[in-house]
C-alpha cells in the first residue's frame, strides 16, 4: 500500500482544521477520550446483523440439545467433545488444528479481497464494543448529552445514569461469561450451581475472568485494543496489495474543503463536496480521519460512509465521498461497479484454491474416520507364568464410541498358537462413551521363546453395521519359566 499506510501523524479528531493541525504520534500521550457518535445507514444496519447473528450463536449454542445431550460441549474433565452429535476425543485434535487453519485460510481470504472485513462485522472486541456503546447511548443519551455529563460537576441524575451504564454492562459482561463456562460445563447445571452458590472454583474464576475482560474491553479500552493491543491491526498490510477494497477518501472531488456558501462568487476558487463537517470523525471508533489516507487505525467499520452520505443527501449532493474503493481504482478513476474485476486476481485466486482445498480434505477426513477406536495398552509388569504353565499376559483396552447410538462388539486375540482371552468376547460401549476394558490373555508355551511376540486384537460388531478394527500389541514371555 506504499504511502497509504504511512501513520507517522495523527489529525486531533475534533479540530475541525482537516488536517492542517496534524502532529506527531507520542505513543505515551494521554489518552482522549472519544465520545462516538451513532451513525446510522446501510452499513450500519448490516453490522447489527452480524451482531445478532454471532450473538444468537454465542448465546443460544449452550441451550440446544441433541440426543438428550448438549448440542455443543467440551467436557474436558472427560476429555470429550460434543458437536451436534460429532463425538472427538483428545486422539482428534488435528481436527481441531486443521478447523483453526481453514479459519486462518479465510481471514486471508477476506482480508485481500476486502481488508479488514472480519474487524468490522464479526470480530469479538467490535461485537461487544458496539452491544456496550448502544446501552451507553440509550442510558447516558446523544454524544451531546455524554460530553456535557462529563465535564460539568456530577448531579443525582448524572449518578444514577453511571450507575445504570455500569451496571448494565457488568449485567451483559457476567452473562457473556457464564455462556463461555456453559460451552465447557452443562449450562443448566452450571446455572444451578450459581443460584444455589455451589459453583467451583474453575468455573468461577473463568466466568469472573472473562465477564471482567468483556467488561474492560468493550467498556473501557474500546479502541485503545484496536490500536496497540491487536496483533490483526499490525500485519494486516502483508495480505493487502493495491486492489484490496478499503474505505477511501475521494480527495479530489472532497477538496479544497469547507463551508458551502448558498451566494457564493463564481469567481471564487473552485471549492471541493467536503464541507469539513468532521462528522466522519465524530462516528469513528478509533478516532481517526479517514481524510487523511488510510491509517492502520481504520477497521473498516464503514460509519463514516453511512455519515458522510447522511450529509451528502441533506446537501442534495451525489453519495461516495467516502466509499469503498481499491488504489488502483482511486488512480484509474474506476466507477465501484468494475471492483468486481480486480477480485479475481492470482492472490485471491491462490487463497480461495488453498482454502477449497483443505476444506473438502477436511470434511473427508472427518467422513472417514472410524465410528469406533481401539486402543490397546499392554501391562508389561503383569506378565507371568500361570498355574496350569500357561504364560498370561495382561492388557488394558480402551474403546472409543464416536456414534450417537450404543454399540455392541466383540473382541478376540490372535497371533499365537492357542492364544485366547479369559474374559468373555462381547461388550457393549454406550452411545458417545468411551469404556476401559481389562483383558487377561494366555497362550501355551509350547514353541514360545523367551520376549515379545506380536499379537492382533480385532474388534467386530456384533449388530448394526459392518464393523472391524485391528489393533497390533506385543505378548511378552517371561526368561524365567
Amino acid at each position: 500500500m506504499g504511502t497509504a499506510m504511512s501513520t507517522e501523524r495523527l489529525h486531533d479528531p475534533y479540530s475541525g482544521s482537516g488536517g492542517h493541525g496534524s502532529r506527531p504520534v507520542q505513543v505515551d500521550a494521554a489518552r482522549h477520550r472519544l465520545y462516538v457518535r451513532e451513525a446510522q445507514g446501510r452499513h450500519t444496519r448490516r453490522r447489527w446483523a452480524c451482531v445478532w447473528l454471532t450473538q444468537l450463536v454465542y448465546y443460544g449454542l449452550p441451550w440446544l440439545r441433541w440426543n438428550g445431550r448438549p448440542a455443543v460441549l467440551f467436557d474436558l474433565a472427560a476429555r470429550k467433545f460434543n458437536v451436534f452429535g460429532l463425538v472427538l476425543w483428545p486422539q482428534d485434535f488435528i481436527f481441531f488444528a486443521g478447523l483453526l487453519a481453514l479459519c486462518a485460510g479465510l481471514l486471508f481470504l477476506a482480508s485481500a479481497v476486502a481488508g479488514r472485513v472480519w474487524c468490522a462485522f464479526a470480530c469479538p472486541h467490535t461485537v461487544y464494543s458496539t452491544m456496550f456503546m448502544w446501552i451507553e447511548n440509550r442510558i447516558e443519551g446523544t454524544r451531546a448529552a455524554r460530553m456535557r455529563l462529563d465535564t460539568q460537576p456530577l448531579s443525582l441524575s448524572g449518578a444514577a445514569k453511571k450507575l445504570a451504564k455500569h451496571g448494565a454492562w457488568l449485567l451483559l459482561a457476567v452473562w457473556t461469561g457464564i455462556t463461555l463456562v456453559g460451552y465447557f460445563t452443562p449450562i443448566r447445571t452450571l446455572l444451578g450451581e450459581l443460584i444455589a452458590f455451589s459453583a467451583g472454583p474453575w468455573a468461577s474464576f473463568w466466568i469472573c475472568l472473562y465477564g471482567g475482560l468483556a467488561y474492560l474491553n468493550a467498556g473501557w479500552m474500546r479502541e485503545q485494543f484496536c490500536k496497540y493491543i491487536c496483533a490483526y491491526a499490525r500485519f494486516q498490510s502483508v495480505m493487502f496489495d493495491r486492489d484490496t477494497l478499503v474505505i477511501r477518501y475521494d480527495r479530489l472531488r472532497g477538496e479544497p474543503r469547507g463551508l458551502r456558501r448558498k451566494h457564493r462568487d463564481p469567481g471564487a476558487p473552485r471549492q471541493g463536496d467536503c464541507v469539513d463537517c468532521t462528522i466522519c470523525v465524530q462516528v469513528c471508533p478509533t478516532g481517526i480521519d479517514i481524510r487523511n489516507g488510510f491509517q492502520y487505525e481504520c477497521i473498516d467499520c464503514a460509519s463514516c460512509i453511512d455519515a458522510c452520505d447522511a450529509v451528502m443527501d441533506k446537501l442534495g449532493m451525489a453519495r461516495g465521498l467516502i466509499g469503498y474503493s481499491t488504489l488502483t481504482a482511486a488512480e484509474q478513476a474506476q466507477p465501484v461497479q468494475r471492483l468486481w474485476r480486480g477480485f479475481l486476481r492470482p492472490r485471491v485466486l491462490g487463497y480461495a484454491g488453498i482454502l477449497a482445498g483443505g476444506l473438502l480434505l477436511y470434511v473427508a477426513a472427518l467422513s472417514l474416520r472410524p465410528p469406533i477406536r481401539l486402543n490397546v495398552i499392554p501391562d508389561r509388569a503383569a506378565a507371568r507364568l500361570a498355574e496350569d504353565g500357561a504364560v498370561e499376559n495382561v492388557f488394558r483396552l480402551q474403546v472409543m464410541n464416536m456414534d450417537e447410538r450404543p454399540r455392541r462388539v466383540r473382541i478376540a486375540v490372535t497371533g499365537l498358537d492357542a492364544i485366547r482371552s479369559l474374559e468373555g468376547g462381547e461388550y457393549d460401549i454406550d452411545a458417545a462413551a468411551s469404556r476401559s476394558i481389562p483383558l487377561r490373555v494366555r497362550a501355551l508355551p509350547a514353541g514360545l521363546r523367551p520376549g515379545s511376540h506380536r499379537i492382533l486384537f480385532t474388534l467386530e460388531a456384533v449388530e448394526g453395521p459392518a464393523l472391524h478394527i485391528s489393533e497390533r500389541s506385543v505378548f511378552v514371555v517371561s526368561h524365567e519359566r
